[in-house]
């Protein structure tokens, strides 16, 4: 007989967003979804994730199934594994004695970060938090024993407060205040950002969002006192980028929402044959990784 999921050993860390009580299985879980003692119920999906966004939801657009598509492709074919492997590292080095961690991926997208830094934990319990519910029905494929919820991340998290251990933030917004609060005393929090000159041979080819170049030192600003800084790494990983690397790549973030895919196949397909099938592009990051002040 299988084992059960090791996300139900986290449903109790869950709190209701309406009334703030504990929340439970309401069924076979996750298809029947989560309820609390007074009766807020939240729908599950066959797929395996549950969402948890009441009233009107968010204001936000979450990623599209196009977007998702395009991510999952791209990182599929390892252009980024440098930076899971890196992230993978930095919390296996936090984690280093701490038995069953519970981790918290806030903006986890396909998983495809949070799964890399699993592999050091055979014994850690995960949640994955993301607007889209697109991207966790990949996330819960590759995550089977995660804990996958659709949320905002702007708003108040429906965890207990020092229910977490570390927190993965790749890409995504940040919530300090409320990252400090479910973190553990002593917790941490890994934050990769795009570092300045972040694909800059392929803005010469696609009008793309700017980099902020001030980035780490805002980064550092808005966590505020809650944290203080750790370590950070820089990594530059080069690339070859074939035209369909190139759109999906482009057409995987919020680039997609400001230009036509069309118009990014042209352009990458000029660019690519210019380059005898492929473009030189130099990925930039940035992993920080920060402690919850208050630790003994």
């Amino acid at each position: 007989m299988p084992s059960a999921p090791r996300s139900l050993d986290l449903i109790p860390l869950l709190l209701c967003p309406v009334c703030g009580e504990q929340l439970e299985a309401a069924g076979r879980f996750p298809a029947q979804g989560l309820r609390c003692t007074a009766g807020h119920q939240y729908d599950g999906a066959r797929q395996g994730y549950v969402n948890m966004l009441t009233g009107r939801g968010t204001r936000f657009i979450p990623d599209t199934a196009e977007m998702v598509a395009a991510r999952d492709a791209f990182l599929g074919a390892g252009h980024y594994a440098s930076l899971a492997r890196q992230l993978a590292a930095t919390a296996g080095t936090l984690l280093t004695g701490t038995p069953a961690p519970v981790l918290l991926d806030a903006g986890a997208g396909t998983g495809y970060y949070l799964e890399a830094v699993l592999r050091n934990f055979s014994d850690g319990r995960a949640l994955a938090l993301d607007l889209s519910k697109c991207a966790l029905r990949r996330a819960a494929r590759v995550l089977p024993d995660a804990l996958c919820v659709v949320w905002d991340l702007w708003k108040p998290l429906p965890l207990a407060a020092g229910s977490t251990d570390l927190i993965l933030n790749v890409f995504a917004p940040r919530n300090p205040g409320e990252f400090a609060r479910v973190l553990k005393p002593g917790g941490h929090l890994v934050v990769a950002t795009a570092a300045p000159g972040h694909l800059d041979e392929l803005r010469e080819v696609v009008p793309l969002l700017a980099v902020d170049t001030d980035k780490s030192f805002r980064l550092g600003e808005t966590l505020g006192d809650g944290f203080e800084e750790v370590e950070s790494v820089a990594l530059q990983v080069p690339l070859q980028l074939d035209d369909e690397d190139i759109v999906r790549l482009v057409m995987m973030g919020p680039n997609a929402h400001h230009i036509e895919a069309g118009d990014v196949q042209a352009a990458a397909a000029a660019a690519a044959g210019a380059g005898g099938g492929r473009l030189p592009v130099t990925a930039r990051f940035t992993v920080t990784a920060y402690r919850r002040r208050g630790h003994s």
